[in-house]
């Protein structure tokens, strides 16, 4: 038995993508930009073992079987397998053994499923590179990783990570190019408000399905908005020019979400509680007379905070007061550690309204951080050594 273990990170748009021009593909009638998030806090863990003495394929997701004849998940089989035999050609027995091999594949997140916070991403990355290493292939991938799920090709990369449309119909040249590694902005800092860990509604797939036949704002952010917001952004990023990139992430996610509303019916993917939050860090960068907090949302209700590290402990501070944690025993932060503040009555007064108790279930803080990697400890094995899933996993 050959059994290869991968950890793959979240990653989180600041230019979205949203809308395809090709289905089976997954090919994006725009470009779009990430930060990838540090696997110290959020992450897929996936297993894959090839035996022969496996009857067939199987998976196991978060500790139950899933249906392994996805047509997506087919398709990334299919190609890792594909790229495995054009490289057995040139004469790699081992390869040639496993190849005739069925495998099982074993994947959990360490972050709530589906619930806006790009699981598949991470999910068909850690896939692809998994597979990738047991079948000793090398190379471009992030075009694989993009026909499981069409932000997973920006998992593929650390830090921060352009998704290029590309304009081939074959979609070869629709992939991800790292812009800048994570090392570039140390001070950088992200906080994840969850609102709401349960499944969405509507989900993206379906989303976008009906904002490309019904949304006219849609196609004109994909033809006339984005590119420039691309140039834009890539240029904050190189700078770490904080106002700058806090700016156009904001309004790239409100334009996002009003996309939702422009189409018909309207997808709703914020409540009560993201507008809350929205409010919060305007009125916030307003009391500094600078944008101090950026927000952004995914297809989801939950709020991705970007700010510099000096600011984290008083935003915190806020967030807490704003949203109370209602005691159920878990922790309210997780992640990089935070140190309480005593915040000034100036503040309070700018920043306050309402209090809403357990609008927020937890704050994760996290920085930007690799992409996916192979991991030697055995202990984090999801597979084992029969090739079926553990009792962990």
């Amino acid at each position: 038995m050959k059994k290869v273990t991968c950890t793959a990170p979240v990653n989180i748009a600041v230019i979205k993508y949203w809308g395809k021009r090709n289905e089976e593909l997954i090919l994006p009638i725009n470009s779009s930009l990430s930060v990838t998030l540090h696997q110290d806090q959020l992450k897929t863990t996936t297993t894959v073992a090839a035996n022969r003495d496996f009857p067939e394929d199987r998976i196991w997701l978060n500790g139950k079987e899933d249906n392994i004849n996805h047509p997506r998940l087919q398709s990334c089989l299919r190609e890792i397998r594909r790229l495995a035999r054009k490289r057995r050609s040139s004469g790699d027995d081992n390869i040639s053994k496993i190849l005739n091999y069925k495998v099982h594949i074993c994947s959990v997140n360490n972050f709530p499923t589906a619930a806006g916070l790009a699981s598949s991403a991470a999910g068909y990355a850690c896939l692809v590179y998994s597979l990738a290493r047991l079948y000793g292939v090398e190379g471009e991938l992030s075009e694989i990783a993009r026909q499981g799920s069409g932000s997973a090709c920006r998992s593929m990369y650390g830090g921060f990570v352009q998704w290029i449309m590309g304009e081939r119909e074959d979609g070869k040249d629709s992939l991800a190019q790292q812009v800048e590694p994570e090392n570039h902005w140390p001070e950088l800092r992200i906080l994840i408000l969850v609102a709401s860990a349960e499944k969405k509604h509507v989900g993206s797939t379906a989303g976008m399905q009906t904002s490309v036949k019904t949304s006219p704002l849609l196609k004109h952010r994909a033809e006339s908005v984005v590119p420039g917001r691309m140039e834009e952004m890539i240029e904050a990023i190189k700078k770490k020019d904080f106002e700058a990139f806090g700016q156009l992430t904001m309004k790239d996610s409100n334009q996002f979400h009003a996309t939702c509303l422009d189409t018909y019916p309207p997808i709703f993917y914020l409540n009560q509680v993201s507008q809350r939050i929205i409010g919060l860090v305007h009125r916030y960068n307003a009391y500094y007379g600078t944008t101090k907090i950026a927000y952004s949302f995914d297809a989801g209700p939950n709020a991705v905070i970007f700010t510099l590290d000096p600011t984290v402990n008083e935003f915190v501070e806020i967030v807490k007061r704003s949203f109370p944690p209602e005691s159920n025993g878990d922790p309210y932060l997780k992640g990089l550690a935070v140190s309480p503040v005593s915040l000034s009555q100036d503040l309070l007064s700018a920043v306050e309204t309402d209090v809403f108790p357990g609008g927020v279930s937890y704050v994760i803080v996290t920085q930007p951080g690799p992409g996916p990697m192979e991991s030697q400890d055995i202990s984090v094995d999801l597979l084992g050594t029969d090739g079926f899933p553990n009792a962990s996993g």
